[in-house]
């Protein structure tokens, strides 16, 4: 199934008195680049939020942002450091006899200092547990997300292919009008300068400009890639990296049949082409 590689998903759970909140990112990069933003307090879990995601993602820079906050109880929410309160305030009244005067500060001041309030223990393996659960269920509705957008992105390239193959056959039929049209000017151009031309000169010279501009080839291997694109639409794995490469070489025909265009109809047609594989193109970067 086609992935895109631009979705937004978020969730939350309750663990103990907490209320941990996940929101995962995820736009298009040549790589899987995964960003992790956690509070320090929940820096053990990153190792397994990394192998994570990497085990259901292959492509996209994914940014997680993992937060949390207290759920208000009755009684008394945080514990106080006295030790450290004790070492603070000897700090203080050490520092301010150096000083002209003393300052005064407050207990709010107090507290507002590092390491003066403490976080109550808690259970890392629970809590690890449901950072993982919340993770993965975060991670679920990314990729749900993606793969709707993929959807949408593969029904975009498969009307456009539909177009190129109208433009492919439309140039085929085209073709042999563009060469009755050339040989006319030039046997008519010939016999203007010439009293008396050499006829069979001139068809071995017809012969060799029409193989020069014959676009059978070209329009043979365009038919081709874009088969092979909506057969590639629709394989499971991830095809970004292959479509990009698809692109190229179409790009590459519709160039060659440009060149060879000596018909204004032809040339449009060639445009048209080259217009739409660089639509799709731009679609493909953000398939996964």
């Amino acid at each position: 199934m086609i992935k895109s590689m631009t979705a937004f998903a978020g969730n939350e759970i309750e663990i103990g008195d907490l209320t941990l909140s996940c929101e995962l990112r995820s736009v298009n990069h040549r790589y899987c680049d995964i960003s992790l933003r956690l509070p320090d307090r929940l820096r053990f879990v990153e190792a397994e939020l990394r192998t994570a995601i990497a085990a259901k993602i292959n492509r996209g820079k994914i940014d997680l942002s993992l937060s949390y906050k207290k759920q208000a109880k009755s009684g008394p929410n945080f514990s106080i450091n006295m030790d450290a309160v004790a070492s603070l305030l000897d700090t203080a009244n050490t520092i301010e006899q150096q000083m002209q005067g003393c300052l005064s500060f407050s207990a709010l001041d107090v507290l507002a200092f590092p390491g003066i309030q403490q976080e109550p223990d808690i259970d890392k393996a629970e809590l690890t547990k449901g950072i993982i659960t919340l993770a993965n269920q975060t991670l679920t509705q990314l990729l749900e997300a993606r793969e709707r957008e993929g959807t949408q992105l593969k029904l975009l390239i498969e009307e456009r292919c539909a177009k190129m193959l109208g433009f492919v056959v439309l140039a085929g039929k085209r073709m042999p009008e563009v060469l009755l049209l050339i040989r006319n000017k030039l046997t008519e151009r010939i016999t203007e300068l010439v009293a008396q031309p050499d006829f069979d000169r001139l068809e071995q010279e017809l012969v060799l400009l029409t193989q020069k501009l014959d676009i059978t080839e070209e329009l043979d291997r365009l038919e081709t890639h874009i088969t092979e694109v909506l057969r590639v639409l629709k394989q499971k794995e991830p095809v970004g990296r292959r479509l990009d490469f698809l692109m190229q070489e179409l790009n590459r025909e519709a160039n060659t049949l440009g060149s060879k265009s000596t018909d204004k109809e032809m040339t449009q047609i060639a445009i048209e082409l080259k217009v739409l594989i660089e639509q799709i193109r731009e679609q493909i970067q953000n398939i996964e």
